[in-house]
């Protein structure tokens, strides 16, 4: 059960990320979201963006702590490590 929780905690994570980018590209792009990312992708601020997207995940970690969900905080602390690794080289 250990392994599953943090993987679900890291999946949390992404998709987090992923939701929060969308909200970025939505209300601060006139475009529409595969459009506005091609965009900052072409002026490469992807990574950016990606990283803007995951701060949602503060929110998710401190209300997985307060339901007492200790291992899927944890993988929502390890997801966005992995974020944080695979912006660097995007």
């Amino acid at each position: 059960m250990r392994k599953i929780d943090l993987l679900i905690g890291a999946l949390i994570a992404f998709a987090a990320a992923a939701i929060g980018a969308l909200l970025f590209v939505a209300i601060f792009t006139e475009y529409a979201f595969i459009q506005g990312l091609q965009i900052i992708k072409s002026q490469g601020n992807l990574g950016k963006v990606i990283t803007l997207g995951a701060v949602l995940n503060i929110a998710i970690f401190f209300l997985l702590l307060k339901n007492n969900k200790e291992l899927m905080a944890r993988g929502v602390v390890l997801g966005t490590i992995l974020l944080t690794i695979i912006t660097l080289f995007v």
